[in-house]
């Protein structure tokens, strides 16, 4: 038998294994419903009003983070899919790219979007399926939301000058070492990943007759909308940045026609079809998961100063002092938590006048702003229980280390 016969004969089988393996999570997922509406006190108040605010929280999160930062990163998801260059994302992000070159692209990238720890989510995506090596592409994931300029301006001016610049060196150094970390990790399984062209899920014409500036151009528009129509004001502490802040929308004007022109002017409608497309499939893999973690976060932690099912009182008696388990309990409260842009520093604010220590304080900033629930359910879907794993308890583990060490010469 031919190798033709025998990969026509085995495709039926692999077809049948793939329906009924998404069969098999569908009725998990029915099961695991039918057991929380059977076991779940709702007549409880504490119950229902942890419920009512996992809905509200979902409906805060709707309307601040979907349409103005999600949609736009969908978009630059999907023209990096099917435009991006797989051969330069390899050359520069790649597992076996020089490492200075990768984590020096990846951390810059990351810092320059400053989104937050779910809108991060469609861009790690973008590139990592197309060919980024595991360490640059974690690299990304924890620079843009853990490096945000205004967010490290911010904690120095509420929180204290020391605390922001601790806190700004130690994000720029974790997401060397958490990516470089990754890679060590799963160095040999990256390499093979990449190795094997059929992992990717686009193998198109990605010039499309196109100039590099053109299609640099092109993302750049997408990237400047994503940038400007979200940028917040610094409360009068850059005055540069507060008068970008009040030209916000002008700004973001601009860059939206120069991607209607580059639309209109460079662009197939095939191409624009591929596009839509990769954008719709980014949209259908991410929402239900960042919808479904938001509603579970909002029920057991609510959002900041509301009741939820764990009392910010526990939260706040676990993070006093500088001992071990304080610092612990702060990186993976962090890491569950799910933060807005900016709005770790109002919390910690209010933390700290609780009894909060210095160093849990520190654990908080480096590991919140990465990760939150409905981050780590997206990041599993991609990367597999395991490597997410490891990814959060590399967070996790260096977050608790440095607020030790700046809770004991600090505090």
């Amino acid at each position: 038998m031919s190798t033709e016969a025998k990969e026509r004969k085995k495709s039926p089988r692999i077809v049948k294994k793939f329906w009924a393996e998404k069969k098999n999570r569908a009725l998990t997922l029915m099961t695991g419903i039918f057991l929380a509406a059977y076991f779940i006190p709702f007549e409880q108040p504490r119950v229902s009003a942890a419920l009512h605010e996992a809905f509200l929280m979902l409906g805060e999160y709707a309307r601040k983070h979907v349409v103005l930062c999600l949609v736009p990163a969908f978009f630059i998801a999907g023209a990096v899919m099917v435009f991006l260059n797989q051969q330069a994302v390899i050359r520069y992000l790649g597992p076996d790219a020089p490492k200075p070159l990768a984590y020096g692209v990846a951390s810059v990238s990351g810092t320059i979007l400053a989104v937050c720890s779910c809108t991060v989510l469609p861009l790690f995506k973008g590139i990592y399926r197309k060919g980024a090596g595991i360490g640059p592409a974690v690299a990304f994931l924890y620079s843009g939301p853990a490096i945000n300029v205004l967010a490290i301006v911010l904690t120095a001016k509420v929180l204290g000058l020391q605390l922001g610049v601790v806190r700004a060196v130690g994000a720029i150094l974790f997401s060397i070492l958490i990516g470089l970390s990754m890679h060590l990790i799963y160095r040999g399984e990256d390499a093979s990943r990449v190795t094997n062209g059929a992992m990717f899920s686009y193998q198109g014409d990605e010039e499309g007759g196109r100039s590099l500036a053109q299609n640099g151009l092109y993302m750049l528009s997408m990237v400047g909308i994503l940038v400007f129509i979200n940028w917040a004001p610094a409360g009068g502490s850059l005055a540069v940045w507060d008068t970008i802040y009040r030209g916000k929308y002008i700004i973001t004007a601009l860059f939206a026609a120069l991607l209607l022109y580059s639309l209109v002017r460079w662009f197939k409608r095939s191409e624009l079809n591929d596009w839509v497309l990769a954008t719709r499939d980014f949209a259908v893999q991410i929402l239900p998961l960042l919808f479904g973690g938001v509603l579970v976060a909002g029920f057991l932690l609510g959002r900041p100063g509301h009741v939820a099912i764990i009392p910010e009182s526990w939260i706040s008696s676990l993070v006093g002092g500088n001992s071990f388990g304080a610092n612990l309990s702060a990186a993976v409260v962090g890491a569950l938590m799910y933060f807005a842009t900016l709005t770790e520093v109002p919390i910690m604010q209010g933390l700290l006048g609780a009894g909060m220590g210095k160093g849990p304080a520190l654990a908080l900033l480096l590991a919140g702003p990465s990760l939150s629930l409905p981050n780590l359910l997206v990041i599993g879907g991609e990367l597999g229980a395991k490597k997410t794993l490891t990814y959060a308890g590399l967070v996790v583990t260096f977050s608790t280390v440095v607020g030790i060490l700046y809770g004991n010469i600090f505090g």
